[in-house]
């Protein structure tokens, strides 16, 4: 029994570490990307489960594309592109950098 341990929750991807450039952040830029959840959705407060179920579902439309960029429809693939160019440049902004985020010890 847990009683007396709050499930973490996640903090949201405009709060989230690196500018949102986790994993966590990846899967709810494809899920913006896919349609899965509007593009305003933080997924702030979500439960560990609630992001693993997005993961499927992004999943499963990334394997309709052979988990390829450029097997996206074009207009999928421009929203895609369009979302990740907007991430990144909010993660420089919040002082992120690529380089750095190495872990090839």
């Amino acid at each position: 029994m847990n009683r007396g341990k709050a499930t973490k929750r996640y903090v949201g991807i405009d709060k989230d570490i690196n500018g949102g450039m986790t994993d966590t952040g990846r899967i709810i830029r494809d899920a913006w990307a896919f349609g899965l959840i509007d593009e305003s959705e933080t997924c702030e407060g979500w439960a560990p489960q609630g992001i693993e179920d997005l993961w499927g579902k992004v999943n499963q439309e990334w394997e309709k594309y052979g988990f390829r960029v450029s097997q996206l429809p074009d207009d999928l693939r421009e929203k895609y592109l369009r979302i990740q160019e907007v991430a990144l440049q909010r993660a420089r902004d919040a002082g992120w950098d690529a380089e750095l985020d190495d872990d090839d010890d």
